[in-house]
């Protein structure tokens, strides 16, 4: 939603206007009140009025929705921590084309944060953000190569993800990409 550009925000009418949308079918709408309720911006934030749009919006195949409530489930924000959950709804949003959400599950199935580790996994999740221009993905997918975390390890290839990730500004992609360059990596 815009935040006033070029007129005086009116959250209150905004909100009016997005509920009529949103019970129109309008998922963008739908989310935009989500959004609202999310960040707390103009009104009081609410996550359960959050997550109860979400939802609504990711059942109907909303995927920005859909990212949106991974994150809530991800980070226990306004309701109790589910990574499996979490998993599964990200899994929806990432098939959907969101490719931070596939970064986020790697980093779930990397770590094994509430469930089973799988590094194979967090390998081919980063790998697709990655290559659909995500710089996070591309940065995981560095740190894997870099440290032969499950795969073999390759310095050079870690190199030139940590390139992608810095030219997707992504400032830990550019740290990393300066001080392999600084120890001759190419």
């Amino acid at each position: 939603y815009a935040k006033g550009e070029g007129v005086q925000l009116d959250v209150v009418k905004a909100l009016s206007l997005y509920k009529k949308a949103c019970d129109a079918g309008i998922l963008g709408a739908c989310y935009n009140i989500g959004v609202v309720y999310d960040d707390g911006d103009g009104v009081s934030q609410n996550k359960q009025k959050a997550l109860k749009i979400y939802e609504k919006a990711c059942e109907s195949e909303h995927i920005p929705s859909c990212y949106n409530l991974g994150l809530l489930y991800d980070d226990g924000d306004g309701v109790s921590q589910n990574k499996e959950k979490a998993l599964v709804i990200y899994k929806k949003a990432c098939d959907g084309g969101n490719l931070s959400a596939c970064t986020h599950s790697g980093i779930i199935y990397q770590f094994g944060n509430g469930v089973k580790q799988d590094k194979q996994k967090a390998f081919k999740l980063y790998s697709k953000a990655c290559d659909g221009g995500n710089a996070s993905g591309c940065h995981n997918l560095g740190l894997l190569y870099y440290n032969g975390d499950g795969i073999r390890q390759d310095r050079s290839i870690a190199n030139k993800l940590f390139g992608k990730a810095c030219d997707g500004g992504h400032s830990s992609g550019c740290k990393n990409y300066r001080i392999l360059n600084e120890q001759g990596v190419s």
